[in-house]
């Protein structure tokens, strides 16, 4: 697992240094900080980020409101709007950029959190932030524990999310209420169904095998009647799913 990565878009440095801190603090990784779109957008092209920060009024020609339509065009990420009390023709400019969350200056640990959760779950649902009242301190948020964005799986840990790529997913195994996901780093817990997991991986790698399984193909060495070999791994499948398996390898 990895830690997810964020720019601060931010050209008060004493601002972006406290947010910094607090998202250290949670347990994200703080790529870099930049105080223009020109700099920003230099980190973008060179550094591997899962989220932006964008203070809509930055230093520079181009400010934060026409750098999250270039996030938008060349970069497809989400990204929170840093703001003060702006005037409705500014926040009306804003909203036309699709931004994930708002979050309003002056804030604390908690809005920051759970805006981080907002946005990361409105940009897996493509439901962008609808104004600047505050929504990252709605509490119906917080229980958001399990998000899919492009190739990884956002997995909450303590108060941040945490990465993990799909191609490092071996299996899924499903006990109860809880499924243990099985990666190259080692065999992870989560209070989550499988089904919520099976909804979220891309159906053309992973595959329910089994009701308390689900397989990611490309890790498969090899396979012996009603078993799959995943290395020193034996994956039962069921009768049910073995013809829908048997037709996965015939399209692989």
């Amino acid at each position: 697992m990895s830690k997810i990565n964020i720019l601060i878009v931010e050209d008060e440095f004493m601002i972006a240094e406290d947010i910094a801190m607090r998202l250290t603090d949670f347990g994200y990784n703080v790529v870099g900080h930049a105080d223009s779109a020109s700099k920003a957008i230099g980190i973008l092209e060179s550094h591997p980020v899962d989220l932006v920060l964008v203070d809509i009024n930055i230093a520079g020609e181009t400010d934060g409101i026409e750098l999250a339509s270039i996030i938008n065009d060349k970069f497809n990420l989400p990204f929170i709007f840093l703001t003060s009390l702006a005037s409705k023709s500014i926040v009306d400019r804003a909203l036309k950029t699709n931004p994930s969350a708002f979050l309003l200056k002056p804030f604390n640990d908690r809005q920051v959190q759970v805006s981080i959760e907002l946005a990361l779950r409105n940009f897996e649902n493509r439901e962008p932030a609808t104004g600047v009242n505050e929504p990252a301190i709605n509490e119906k948020y917080s229980n958001a524990n399990l998000i899919a964005m492009r190739d990884s799986l956002f997995l909450k840990k303590d108060s941040h999310f945490e990465r993990i790529r799909f191609s490092e997913i071996h299996y899924l195994e499903a006990e109860s209420n809880y499924t243990t996901l099985v990666t190259d780093s080692g065999r992870f817990m989560y209070s989550c169904v499988l089904k919520n997991f099976e909804e979220r991986l891309p159906k053309d790698v992973f595959l329910r095998v089994h009701r308390s399984f689900l397989v990611n193909m490309n890790m498969i060495t090899g396979f012996e009647g009603k078993y799959l070999h995943l290395g020193q791994s034996r994956i039962p499948v069921s009768r049910k799913r073995r013809e829908e398996m048997l037709g996965f390898f015939d399209v692989i």
